[in-house]
Formats: C-alpha cells, sequence, structure tokens
C-alpha cells in the first residue's frame, strides 16, 4: 500500500541541494535565477534556444560570482565550486535529470506552452516545472501539460539575487504538494516566498496598478506636473520612488503593457484602466531612461528633471482653532502646539476641521472637492507627518488667497515645503492609498492571498512603507471607503467604485453602520462634515 502522506511530505519539500535545477532562458533574469540556484548549493544547467546563448550567459553568471568574491561577500573556494556545478546545455535533452526547471523566456503564451509540452517529454514525472511569467496565465500555460499538477508559477523579481520576493503561484490544476515544494524551495534559496492564486498580475502587478494610475490620472487632470506629484508621493506619501521616474525606470514600454495586460484579463475593469498621457508617450519611442527621455530627460550626468512646484514662503495663521480630534491625523494637532501657532479646541458638531482666521477651513483630503465649499482648503495624506518633508495643498477658484496663505504658513511653520496642486478630489497621496487597500481587500477576501502575504508582497516587491493591508488599518477601517466613495460620486465611471470586499470590512466590526433590512446603503456623517459648509448656491 502506497505511504500517501510520506508522499505527499517528500513533494511538498524542498528540492535537494544536491539536485539539478534547470533555467530555460538565458537572458538577464534567467541568469538571476541560476545563480540564485547556483549558490544555494545545486548543480544548475542553463539552456536557451538560441545558438552560444546559454554558455554567453554561463560565462555573465561565473562573472556575477567573481563580483560577489571581490566584493567579500562570497569565499573564492565558493566561487570555484559553485562555477563549477553550473553547465551550459545544448539541448532540452541535457535537463533529464533535472528535479525542477525554471522558466525564463519571452513573455508569450504559445512560446510558454509548446516550451513545457517538449519538458514533459523529456523531463521525469516527479520533476516540478515552474515558470517566472509576470503577466500570463499560470492555469493557462500549464493547462496542455499531461501532468499539470507538477506545474507552478515561480515569480522572480529583478534582479533576482538581490530581490528577495519570490511569488508562488497556483494554478488552477497545481497540487498544493507541488505548490508547497516551490515554495520551500524557494525559502531554502534564502528568498521570501508568498503564496497566491493565479489571478491576473499575481499580487505584486495587481495592486501596484494604482499607484502609477492616479499619478497619471492628477497629470492628465491638469492638476501637477510630473516632478511635483513625484515629489509629494517621495516626501509625504514615503514611496522610495515617485509614479514618473519609476515607469522612466522600468521602461514605459513595460509599464504600459502590464497595465494594459491586467487590464485586459479583467475584462476591462475601469478600475485597471490604462492611461492615455503613458499611451502617447510610448507611441512617441520617449521610453525612459533606456531611450534617453521618458517623463524626465536623461544624459550621461543622469535625470534632468524639473523641480517640483514649491509655494513661497508665508506667515503662519494667527491662531487654529481645531474641531473634532482630527482622526486619523491626530498627530497634526501635537505639531501645531510645537510650533508655537496658538490652537484653540471648539465643540465638535460632527465634522473633523480647522479653521484659520480668515474664517476659511483646512480639512484632510477625504475625496470631495475644494470647489464644493465656500472657502477651503484640503490637505494630503501623509504616511507620517512628523518625518514628512513636503505637504500638498489643493484649493478651488474661489477659495480666498488669504486662506490659502494661511494654510501654507501653517504648513510651512511645522518645517514642510508646500507643494499647491489643482482641486482634485483625493488629491495625490490620498486616493493612491485608498485605491490600494481596496484592491489588496479585494485579493485577500476572493482568496488571492493572505493578509501577510498581501502586504509582504508589496512591502519587498515595490518597495512600498507599509503593506496596504497595515496602513488601512493604520488610517481606520472605514477610511478608505469613504475617500473612494466620495471620489465615486463625482466619478461615477466605476474606476473610484469600493469593492464589496472594502464595504463589508469597513461596516463588520460589530456589526455598526450595516445595510438596513430594505439593502439600502449605511447611514454616513454629512458629506459637508468634513470640510465644512457647502456652498449657498448649492453647486
Amino acid at each position: 500500500m502506497t505511504d500517501t502522506g510520506a508522499t505527499t511530505r517528500a513533494a511538498g519539500a524542498a528540492v535537494a541541494p544536491d539536485r539539478t535545477v534547470a533555467v530555460v532562458g538565458a537572458g538577464t533574469m534567467g541568469q538571476g535565477i541560476a545563480q540564485v540556484a547556483l549558490v544555494a548549493g545545486h548543480p544548475v544547467r542553463l539552456y536557451d534556444a538560441a545558438p552560444g546563448r546559454a554558455e554567453q550567459a554561463a560565462r555573465a553568471v561565473a562573472g556575477r560570482l567573481d563580483r560577489l568574491v571581490a566584493k567579500g561577500r562570497m569565499a573564492p573556494e565558493e566561487r570555484d565550486a559553485a562555477a563549477a556545478r553550473l553547465h551550459p546545455a545544448a539541448g532540452l535533452d541535457e535537463l533529464a535529470d533535472a528535479a525542477l526547471v525554471v522558466e525564463a523566456v519571452v513573455e508569450r503564451l504559445d512560446v510558454k506552452q509548446e516550451l513545457f509540452k517538449a519538458l514533459g517529454k523529456v523531463v521525469g514525472d516527479d520533476c516540478l516545472l515552474a515558470t517566472n511569467t509576470s503577466s500570463l496565465s499560470v492555469t493557462a500555460i500549464g493547462g496542455a501539460l499531461r501532468l499539470p499538477g507538477r506545474f507552478v508559477g515561480m515569480h522572480f523579481f529583478n534582479p533576482a539575487p538581490l530581490l528577495p520576493l519570490v511569488e508562488v503561484v497556483s494554478g488552477f490544476a497545481t497540487d498544493t504538494a507541488c505548490a508547497t515544494r516551490a515554495y520551500e524551495t524557494a525559502r531554502a534559496w534564502g528568498k521570501t516566498p508568498v503564496a497566491c492564486a493565479d489571478t491576473p498580475g499575481f499580487i505584486v502587478n495587481r495592486l501596484a496598478r494604482p499607484f502609477y494610475a492616479e499619478a497619471f490620472a492628477v497629470y492628465e487632470e491638469r492638476a501637477a506636473d510630473p516632478a511635483t506629484i513625484d515629489a509629494v508621493l517621495r516626501e509625504s506619501g514615503g514611496f522610495r520612488m515617485g509614479a514618473f521616474e519609476l515607469t522612466d525606470l522600468i521602461g514605459q514600454d513595460v509599464n504600459e503593457a502590464v497595465t494594459t495586460s491586467v487590464w485586459e484579463a479583467f475584462f476591462q475593469d475601469p478600475r485597471f484602466r490604462p492611461s492615455l498621457a503613458q499611451r502617447r508617450l510610448v507611441e512617441a519611442g520617449m521610453l525612459g531612461r533606456k531611450t534617453g527621455r521618458g517623463w524626465y530627460a536623461y544624459d550621461d550626468q543622469g535625470v534632468q528633471r524639473p523641480e517640483p512646484h514649491t509655494a513661497e514662503p508665508a506667515d503662519p495663521p494667527a491662531y487654529v482653532v481645531v474641531e473634532g480630534d482630527l482622526a486619523p491625523f491626530g498627530e497634526l494637532l501635537d505639531m501645531i502646539r510645537a510650533s508655537g501657532v496658538p490652537l484653540r479646541q471648539q465643540e465638535e458638531d460632527g465634522g473633523t476641521r480647522l479653521e484659520l482666521p480668515s474664517g476659511g477651513q483646512l480639512a484632510p483630503a477625504d475625496g470631495q472637492t475644494s470647489v464644493e465649499f465656500s472657502d477651503v482648503v484640503y490637505f494630503d495624506l501623509a504616511l507620517d507627518y512628523r518625518e514628512a518633508t513636503r505637504i500638498a495643498l489643493a484649493a478651488g477658484p474661489d477659495t480666498s488667497p488669504e486662506t490659502l496663505a494661511q494654510a501654507t504658513g501653517l504648513f510651512q511653520a511645522l518645517g514642510k515645503k508646500v507643494s499647491v496642486i489643482g482641486d482634485v478630489p483625493g488629491m495625490i497621496v490620498a486616493r493612491t492609498v485608498a485605491r490600494l487597500v481596496d484592491l489588496a481587500r479585494e485579493a485577500v477576501a476572493k482568496g488571492v492571498a493572505s493578509e501577510e502575504d498581501v502586504d509582504t508582497a508589496m512591502r519587498l516587491g515595490v518597495n512600498y512603507p507599509l503593506g496596504p493591508i497595515e496602513w488601512g488599518r493604520r488610517l481606520g477601517r472605514g477610511w478608505a471607503y469613504e475617500v473612494l466613495e466620495e471620489m465615486h460620486r463625482r466619478d461615477p465611471s466605476g474606476r473610484y467604485a469600493p469593492s464589496l470586499a472594502l464595504y463589508r470590512h469597513s461596516y463588520a466590526e460589530d456589526g455598526a453602520g450595516a445595510p438596513d433590512a430594505a439593502g439600502g446603503a449605511p447611514d454616513t456623517a454629512d458629506p459637508a462634515g468634513t470640510a465644512g459648509e457647502r456652498r449657498e448656491d448649492g453647486r
């Protein structure tokens, strides 16, 4: 009788270091994966369909090992042993003894399918087959295999030797034990694996779309220029790079292709709609650093980026009146007190806002716009208001210059640079974070990945300062839903419609605010309560 439990445990264990790992595709990613497997102790065979490419790649990998020795990160004897384990292969038949084959060829479904059909005839039935695809369906690639259960996605991030994240993707037919084996192998290689279902974009490329899309939308709405948007994302949002500089680094064509792929895979869901401005950039051949021109210009000295818009110095207000606790931005009140600007507390009447001596009000970005109120300036979300070096403000055409000047002076008194942008709902950071939280909550609810894996993937895969689940917790259970609901009212295209998952999460705690028996929406505070009084003309 077969010991099913023992078989499952063996299948789920990491590939043993003495077993051969084969890498098919000798480009940059294939070389990186081969290096990772080599350093982990495996014999590695490197194959590429282009004649001579595997030998060239093997020399490149050996050169990388030499550089590790030069930097003191690898002992010379370890380098010599690793180099001796690396063998270029002239044909697929030389991969017959592999325990794991990782594919890193061109992102074309037909090419990958034909490759794995051929591999299935060569390797043993116990060989784990993995694709490094970043945008294609793992289920579709493995669907034509004789044994689709042993097929899994292992999505490494470039450069593979340096970036720790590996998305381990289970296709519809992937056996759980095989997915576990891939997961444990990645971990044995010193990587941080996350488990996810086969969904368009997996975790990172699915959830990262709003970071680019909202920056481009603010630009298309003529609310701010790329340099200012990038500066706000970095200096207020805490992101390592802004969306424009990051897509220039990635390549506008590559970034747009991923966006388009996810959009089409989700049946043209408006939440993933590509940017027309980026499309024009690609059509013009302005692809970023690799062509010398993208959103910014590049030369031998580096990026030629304009300075972000920064407001001129303004006097701080004589005092500030606070209504409510300014949650979840209460740290600003302590900062105002510490700055020496007198802070007067006023009894709350259902709103959360700051009143300036001009009579105008200063309110946190909530998805509404200044033009809807008589005299309001909005301020954008910051990852940490104490650490932020820049704050974005938005004012409508009827906001008094005095109110805007006092709002500017207040944040300057807190030690911040101020960028004044156009009157767009959700501003820059707030709308981006709200959408990240929404997509993350939806992914968890639909079983794409766990909360922990979602946050790990976004921190390690794209260097976000916080995972979106954790960010949402910090801002409060209903914050993202309320921002998106307000934005959806102003743009009913569906782009900002909060997901059912976010709705349920926002109102699930202790049942408060749940839909009534007739199925209506929960009662919410007066939308005008956050920012101030509605315009008397009703607009």
